[in-house]
């Protein structure tokens, strides 16, 4: 069963990508719901979203074009925990393509690892080498708590740059 069901439709402009829900957002049913986790502070900061939104309004998301899945569906909890459950990337790959967004951002090095099959040393932050006929790939810092270390908002900036620009570009 999924811990948290995607939220996704034909041609986002955006798809969030963790590796899984963590047990509080499983526990709530919503996407990115830890107090501690910046994903809905950043979004706001660096331009995505016109407001801050919380963590019960991620559907409203899908208004402004925004997506979210996981790569792990049945798993929870911390990385440790969520995946000693499945991790499908084929099926991911194949829901992406379905679903055609602008562009993917994964919210941690661990899930664009899982993605691109190399070790977390091996994903630079940012920006990544186009996937041909795949959407736009970035990889973000983990947004998460127990990930501030490694935290910087330029990652981000960068995203909501390229997407406003692909935004003008059709307007």
């Amino acid at each position: 069963m999924e811990k948290l069901p995607d939220q996704l439709q034909p041609a986002l402009r955006l798809v969030f990508v963790g590796t899984a829900a963590s047990q509080r957002s499983a526990d709530l049913g919503h996407y990115y719901a830890h107090p501690g986790n910046r994903f809905w502070r950043a979004l706001h900061e660096v331009g995505i979203t016109p407001r801050r939104f919380e963590p019960r309004e991620f559907p409203a998301l899908l208004r402004l074009g925004i997506g979210f899945t996981d790569l792990c569906k049945t798993g929870a909890g911390m990385d440790h925990q969520a995946l000693a459950f499945p991790v499908d990337i084929l099926s991911f790959r194949d829901k992406m393509l379905r679903v055609r967004p602008k562009a993917i951002a994964f919210t941690s090095k661990k899930a664009g690892s899982l993605f691109y099959g190399r070790p977390t040393t091996a994903i630079a932050l940012g920006r990544q080498p186009a996937l041909g006929g795949f959407p736009d790939v970035f990889v973000l810092p983990s947004p998460s708590g127990a990930a501030s270390g490694s935290w910087t908002i330029e990652p981000w900036r960068e995203l909501a740059e390229a997407i406003a620009a692909q935004s003008s570009k059709r307007s």
